[in-house]
């Protein structure tokens, strides 16, 4: 595996309003936040761009919501912001891809001729892979820490329920089988970073 220089870090909804498992349920890979954090710690050590996705939820009910505590980055993705070297962008949405936010992601990757992106934080199979998949599709190299993710048990139609494992193993074998991404290790990307 191959890291560019300016290969960004694209960091979605690590928010603290995840935290709160009465209105989500069971989540998957208590090691995601640590993962995380190490990635960019990576990113930032190495002065390369690294992006902050917010989900602002219009839904009034969302622990997501404009103007409720937990729409605040988790304290220790916010601890790390401003503290790198290279670019950082602060990008909000409040659908599933953060290439539909605000400012433009894809108007700053091409402005600073970025072609490859990692893309990790939450969910893993919602706004995770709806960024993934859509990089995907506009030509980006794509490459998803899985261990840097995490998502909750979902229920579907017709009594159909997954866990969060579950879905987060469908995710992995939809990006990196459909070709949208290639489905790595955090370790992985940190050692090809270095």
């Amino acid at each position: 595996m191959e890291i560019a220089e300016n290969a960004a870090l694209v960091v979605v909804d690590v928010q603290r309003g995840f935290e709160e498992e009465e209105f989500w349920g069971p989540r998957n890979n208590p090691e995601a936040d640590e993962n995380i954090a190490g990635l960019i710690d990576a990113w930032q050590a190495s002065g390369r761009p690294v992006v902050f996705v917010r989900h602002d939820s219009p839904k009034p009910g969302s622990p997501l919501r404009a103007g409720y505590e937990g729409n605040d980055f988790k304290a220790y993705v916010e601890e790390r912001r401003g503290k790198g070297g290279g670019p950082e962008l602060l990008l909000t949405k409040s659908v599933n891809s953060a290439f539909y936010g605000t400012p433009d992601l894809g108007a700053w990757l091409d402005a600073a001729g970025v072609r490859q992106i990692v893309v990790a934080g939450i969910q893993t199979n919602m706004c995770v892979e709806t960024t993934a998949r859509m990089a995907g599709n506009l030509g980006y190299e794509v490459f998803v820490p899985l261990d840097a993710t995490h998502t909750f048990d979902l229920a579907g139609p017709w009594g159909l329920a997954l866990t969060a494992d579950e879905l987060a193993r469908a995710t992995a074998v939809s990006l990196h089988g459909g070709g949208f991404a290639k489905v790595v290790r955090s370790a992985e990307v940190i050692a090809a970073a270095g």
